[in-house]
C-alpha cells in the first residue's frame, strides 16, 4: 500500500513538472500576455529547418549570453513579422525594370552606423554598371539601413529598424527593393527573422531555410566574412591539371563544438568519425568566456588534438571538406571549401544552397543527412576518381566567377533577378555552371552560345572565315596615295579573310571627306567617333557583323601575308587577343606599385590592339560590361584604352593574350604630312608614365591583377629555317619581320 502511494506521489510529481514547463515556462518564453495569440502554423519549424552558422572563433560566445524575460518579449514583439507569400506577379512592380535594369542606392544619412561589410556591398553597387543615382528610374532599390547583423546580440546591430524603414522614401511596403542580410535572429532559438517588417521586399539572405525561400522571388546568398574582399580575390587553389585527384586526407573539418541547443546535436556527434589517419574531423570547446563551466568529459582531449592541425594544411591535402550546420544552417566552412578546391561534404539539413535558382550543387558538392552521419565516410570512398576530379574543377568554376569577392556575390544576386524580371534574356544552365559563367556573358548581346568567343571551341564550332578590320584615326593624316592610312587601307584590302573596313574617325584637323579612299573589292566605311573618345575604337558598331575584328592604329606597317598568318592564329584561339606589338607589367618593390615596360624580354602580358585580332564580343564586353570608373580613366586621359581591353579580356578569360611573330619595327618612325612632322607617342617617356598610372588605377578598380604573363609566341611554319622559299606558305613574313 505504501509503495503504491509513492508511485502515485511520483506520478503527480511528474504531472506538475510537465504543467508548470508547459505552462508557466511557455508562457514566460513567449512574453505572457503581450502576446497572447495564437501561433502561426507556418513558423513552427523542425530542428533540421532552424537557422544557423556561427563560424570558429566567431565574434559572439553565444553559449555565455544570458537574456532577461524582458529582453526576450522585446525580441518576441520585434520579430513577430513574417514574409508573405510574395511573387514576381503580386509583390513586385515589373514595369519598372522594361526600360532599363538600374539600381538605386539610397545615401547613407550622416549618423547611421554601417558596418565595414555593409560597406563593401553599397561600394559595389555605386560603382558597378547596375548603378543610377536617379530613383525614378531605378528597377531595384537598396537601403542605405545596415540590415545585414539582425542578431540583437551583435554589436553590429540596428536597432529601432522599423521607425527608419518606414520613413524611407520610396519604400512602398518594400515594392522593388532588395534586403541583403547575414545573420538574423538571436540566442537562443535564432529563427530567420529580421526584426522588421520586410513588407513586400525581395530578401537576399544566408543561411535560409528551404521553408522560408520564396522560390523565383528570393536570393539565397552565401554567408561570408567581414574579411572577404569587396572587389577581385585570390583564384582558387586547383590548377587545370591538378592531379591527383585524391589527396592525403579523404575528409576534414575544424571548428567550434556547440555544447548545446540548435547546432549541437551534429557537431558533437562528430567524434565518432575521426580517425586521426584519413578523416581529420577536429571541434573545440574553447570559445566563450565561459566554456570551462560548460565543459564536458572530451573537452580538454579534443582541444589538445585541434591545436594539432593547421586549418590551412588540411584544406589544401584533404579531398572532402565537411560542412555542419553551426547556429545557423550556412557556414563559413563552406566557402573556403569552395576556394580549396575541397569538395564539400554538406550536413545541413533543409538548407537552400546560395544561388540555387542557377547553380546546380550536385556537379560540386555532395549531400549527407544529419540523420545519417555515421554513413559518411562509406558514402564518400564510393565516389570513383573521375568524378572526384570534376567535382574538385567545378569548385574552381563556381568560386571564381561567383563567390570569390563581395562584388561578384552581388552582380550575380542582381543577374538573378534580372533573369526573372526580363524573361526573354535568360541564360542557359550550361552559361551559369560553366567558365566564364554568366557574369560575362551578356544575354542583351545575343542568346545563342556560338555568338560568344568562349563556347566556340566548346561547342566544336569554327568562327568566321572573314575579319573585318577597324582602323581608328587620331591625327592629321594626308590624303595622299603613299599617306599611311592609304597603304594600310590597300594592305588589308589585299587580303582574301576581309570582309569589310571600319575608319573611326577621330581627327578634328583633317575632316574625313577630304580623303580619297582607294578602289577596293570590299565595303570601306567611315564613321565618325562618338564625343571624341579614344574609347570609340571599342564601341559595338552594327557594320561589324564577323566574329573576328582586327583592330589597327592608322600608322601601322604591316604586309597582307602577316595580317592573314595572324588571323589563322586567331581562328584557333577565338577568346583571345593575338597580336604583334607586345608589352608586359611588372611588380616594382621599391616603389610598391605596377610597372609597365615596352623592353623586349622572354615573357609579356599585353597585346596592343594597334594592331591585333579579337572577338567582337569584346566590344560588346567594353561598352556594357565595365565599370564607369574605369571607362572614365581613359576618357579623360585619352590613352589607355588598349591596356584595358587586355585587361578585360584576361579578366574574362583567366588566360593571356597570344604574340605572332615578332615586329621590331612597330612604330618606330616618324609620320609626315602637310609640311610637318608628327612624333609617335611610343617614343615619349610621359606616355609610358601616363600608361603606368593606367596599370596602377585599373587595378586598383578590379580589384587584382587580371593579366597573366606568357612566353609563347607563334611563328609559321619553317619561319626563318634555312630551307627553299617555296616551301614556306608565308614567304615575305621573314624579310617584313626582320
Amino acid at each position: 500500500m505504501q509503495a503504491k502511494k509513492r508511485y502515485i506521489l511520483v506520478l503527480m510529481s511528474c504531472v506538475f513538472i510537465v504543467f508548470l514547463y508547459y505552462g508557466v515556462y511557455r508562457f514566460w518564453q513567449h512574453g505572457g500576455i503581450e502576446n497572447e495569440r495564437p501561433a502561426n502554423p507556418k513558423n513552427q519549424r523542425s530542428y533540421t529547418d532552424a537557422d544557423g552558422g556561427s563560424p570558429a572563433g566567431g565574434l559572439y560566445p553565444d553559449e555565455d549570453l544570458v537574456v532577461s524575460p524582458s529582453q526576450r518579449r522585446g525580441e518576441r514583439r520585434a520579430t513577430h513579422h513574417t514574409p508573405s507569400n510574395c511573387t514576381l506577379h503580386t509583390c513586385f512592380d515589373l514595369s519598372r525594370c522594361q526600360r532599363d535594369y538600374k539600381v538605386y542606392v539610397y545615401p547613407v544619412q550622416p549618423d547611421e552606423l554601417i558596418s565595414p561589410t555593409y560597406q563593401k556591398i553599397l561600394s559595389v553597387i555605386r560603382d558597378s554598371r547596375y548603378f543610377t543615382s536617379d530613383p525614378s528610374q531605378a528597377c531595384l532599390y537598396v537601403l542605405g539601413i545596415d540590415t545585414l547583423d539582425r542578431d540583437s546580440l551583435s554589436p553590429d546591430y540596428v536597432s529601432d529598424i522599423q521607425a527608419k524603414v518606414d520613413q524611407v522614401k520610396y519604400w512602398n511596403n518594400g515594392r522593388n527593393h532588395v534586403i541583403f542580410n547575414l545573420y538574423s535572429g538571436t540566442w537562443p532559438d535564432y529563427a530567420e527573422n529580421l526584426g522588421f517588417d520586410i513588407g513586400e521586399a525581395i530578401l537576399a539572405k544566408a543561411s535560409m531555410s528551404t521553408a522560408n525561400f520564396r522560390p523565383g522571388f528570393d536570393v539565397s546568398i552565401p554567408l561570408f566574412s567581414k574579411s572577404h574582399p569587396e572587389r577581385g580575390s585570390d583564384r582558387g587553389y586547383v590548377g587545370s591539371g591538378d592531379l591527383p585527384a585524391t589527396k592525403k586526407y579523404l575528409l576534414v573539418f575544424k571548428g567550434k563544438r556547440y555544447l548545446y541547443g540548435i547546432g549541437s546535436e551534429t557537431r558533437n556527434s562528430l567524434y565518432h568519425l575521426h580517425n586521426a589517419k584519413d578523416i581529420i574531423l577536429l571541434t573545440t570547446c574553447k570559445h566563450g568566456k565561459k566554456w570551462k563551466e560548460m565543459k564536458d568529459p572530451r573537452c580538454e582531449l579534443e582541444n589538445k588534438e585541434y591545436d594539432r592541425f593547421d586549418y590551412q594544411v588540411l584544406l589544401q591535402n584533404a579531398t572532402f571538406c565537411l560542412v555542419p550546420r553551426g547556429r545557423r544552417l550556412g557556414s563559413f566552412r563552406f566557402l573556403e571549401a569552395l576556394q580549396a578546391g575541397c569538395v564539400p561534404v554538406l550536413l545541413s539539413n533543409g538548407w537552400e544552397l546560395p544561388f540555387s535558382d542557377v547553380v546546380d550543387w550536385s556537379r560540386a558538392t555532395v549531400w549527407a543527412d544529419e540523420r545519417l552521419l555515421l554513413q559518411v565516410p562509406d558514402m564518400i570512398r564510393s565516389i570513383p576518381p573521375t568524378k572526384v576530379h570534376s567535382f574538385r574543377q567545378q569548385t574552381q568554376v563556381l568560386w571564381d566567377n561567383y563567390f570569390s569577392s563581395v562584388d561578384k556575390i552581388v552582380s550575380t544576386t542582381f543577374e538573378i533577378i534580372r533573369e526573372r524580371v526580363r524573361i526573354p534574356l535568360q541564360r542557359s544552365s550550361y552559361v551559369w555552371n560553366s567558365h566564364p559563367g554568366a557574369l560575362p556573358t551578356l544575354p542583351q548581346f545575343s542568346d545563342v552560345l556560338r555568338d560568344f568567343p568562349f563556347y566556340l571551341n566548346h561547342l566544336g564550332a569554327s568562327p568566321h572565315s572573314k575579319f573585318t578590320a577597324v582602323i581608328y584615326v587620331s591625327m592629321a593624316t594626308p590624303s595622299t596615295h603613299s599617306s599611311p592610312l592609304i597603304r594600310l587601307v590597300k594592305t588589308v584590302a589585299k587580303s582574301a579573310n576581309a570582309a569589310r573596313i571600319v575608319v573611326i574617325w577621330n581627327s578634328e584637323t583633317v575632316p574625313a571627306s577630304s580623303v580619297k579612299w582607294p578602289s577596293s573589292p570590299i565595303p570601306i566605311n567611315v564613321i565618325q567617333a562618338q564625343h571624341k573618345t579614344i574609347s570609340s575604337r571599342f564601341f559595338p558598331h552594327p557594320l561589324i557583323q564577323t566574329d573576328a575584328v582586327l583592330s589597327l592604329d592608322e600608322d601601322v606597317l604591316l604586309t597582307t601575308e602577316e595580317l592573314d598568318f595572324a588571323f589563322r592564329v586567331w581562328q584557333s584561339f577565338p577568346e583571345r587577343i593575338v597580336g604583334y606589338p607586345a608589352r608586359s607589367h611588372f611588380w616594382d618593390d621599391g616603389r610598391g606599385c605596377w610597372g609597365y615596360t615596352s623592353k623586349w624580354t622572354n615573357d609579356y602580358s599585353i597585346v596592343l590592339t594597334g594592331a591585333a585580332f579579337y572577338h567582337r564580343y569584346y566590344h560588346f564586353l567594353y561598352t556594357h560590361y565595365l565599370s564607369h570608373l574605369l571607362q572614365k580613366i581613359v576618357d579623360q586621359s585619352q590613352n589607355c584604352e588598349d591596356i584595358l581591353l587586355n585587361f578585360l579580356v584576361s579578366h574574362v578569360t583567366r588566360l593571356p593574350p597570344i604574340k605572332v611573330t615578332q615586329r621590331k619595327q612597330y612604330k618606330e618612325t616618324m609620320l609626315t604630312g602637310g609640311g610637318r612632322g608628327y612624333p609617335s607617342p611610343w617614343n615619349d617617356p610621359d606616355h609610358f608614365v601616363q600608361r603606368q598610372t593606367c596599370i596602377n588605377a585599373f587595378s586598383k578598380i578590379f580589384g587584382y591583377m587580371p593579366l597573366v604573363r606568357s612566353n609563347t609566341r607563334m611563328d609559321p611554319v619553317l619561319f626563318k629555317d634555312p630551307v627553299s622559299n617555296l616551301r614556306k606558305k608565308y614567304r615575305k613574313m621573314e624579310i617584313a619581320g626582320s
